[in-house]
């Protein structure tokens, strides 16, 4: 039997991603630490439905604890490490920038070097839109040049994609690098702003709407994410695709976008949440905030190239189904 070691299964893609994994018929071992950046009950609550499989195996611990790393690789042989646990918000970097230092740079350290000594898997390694930083030029093409990062968060994922690319030119170590683009579903994180919408909604709160409104996000739906990912799980990064290709000159490593490709309005976000509630929000409208951006636009060239895919599920489809998951979990 195949198997997969995914990090942050406790966490809202990670989680997703294992129901992927062992639907395809695959033993996914699961690594996640339960921090109380958001309340673990949510965290417990996925790894439970993840326990009803008989070919899933919960490993609780950190991470960039030493050693860790090494043993499950050595133990389990996995063919796919998908590795998606990270400290994330861009918000939360500018209060404590050291648990991105410890979660994002370290724990990806912990896993490149436990891969160089037990090869074999290819590791996918979740990065960020945000890497793109000040760029203007849209939509992102992954050969653009990355090198202004507004955020910590940001700066601690393209350190792993650098830290990632010398690995595997050093230990030749198949990775592929995800540039995620604002995902947002079923089972989401308490601290994305999909969340925090219906929950204040719901509760007859004001919603905090940054920059006035005048933002712009290529969402992307998880379901749509998973299948992208697990579409690229097989195709180690090897062979160039076209002139597009982030393919390394030399090295395995390889640099993905996934997003839908088709940015939406903040305005038009917050009108798909308000149908599907039915409520219409009380909007405190408020300056752009520290390290954030206008905009998100994903170029999705390449990953159509590599798999025949790209996300398509529109905010009509996607909203609905979140709040609706959110009604039947906290039954309101």
């Amino acid at each position: 039997m195949k198997t997969a070691l995914i990090t942050g299964s406790a966490g809202f893609i990670g989680y997703h991603c294992a129901e992927r994994w062992l639907a395809e018929g695959w033993r996914v071992v699961g690594l996640d630490a339960f921090t109380e950046y958001y309340d673990p009950k949510l965290k417990r609550d996925r790894v439970a439905r993840l326990s009803k499989h008989d070919n899933y195996i919960q490993v609780e611990g950190r991470v960039e604890e030493a050693g860790l790393f090494d043993r499950l690789l050595s133990e389990y042989a996995p063919d796919h490490v998908v590795h998606l646990a990270a400290q994330a918000g861009v918000r939360y970097s500018i209060d404590a920038p050291r648990t991105y230092v410890d979660a994002n740079i370290r724990g990806t350290f912990e896993l490149l070097e436990a891969a160089r000594s037990h090869p074999g898997a290819h590791l996918l390694i979740a990065s960020t839109s945000s890497v793109y930083g000040a760029n203007t030029k849209m939509p992102y093409l992954e050969t653009d040049k990355a090198d202004a990062q507004m955020s910590f968060y940001a700066a601690t994922k393209k350190a792993t994609e650098a830290m990632a690319h010398s690995y595997a030119h050093l230990y030749d170590l198949p990775v592929t690098m995800f540039r995620f683009f604002t995902v947002y579903g079923t089972w989401g994180r308490p601290d994305m702003a999909l969340f925090k919408f219906v929950k204040a909604m719901l509760e007859g709160d004001h919603i905090d709407v940054y920059n006035h409104g005048k933002m712009k996000r290529d969402f992307t739906f998880v379901d749509d994410l998973v299948e992208a990912v697990w579409r690229l799980a097989p195709l180690t990064p090897t062979s160039r695709v076209g002139d597009m290709d982030s393919l390394s000159s030399v090295a395995p490593h390889r640099v993905i976008n996934i997003g839908k490709s088709q940015p939406d309005s903040l305005s038009d976000f917050i009108g798909e949440i308000e149908r599907a509630v039915g409520v219409v929000a009380k909007k405190n409208m408020m300056d752009m905030q520290a390290g954030d951006v206008p905009g998100t636009w994903s170029d999705t060239s390449l990953l159509k190239a590599l798999t025949g895919y790209a996300p398509t599920t529109p905010l009509s489809v996607g909203v609905p189904a979140f709040v609706e998951w959110y009604r039947d979990y906290y039954d309101v």
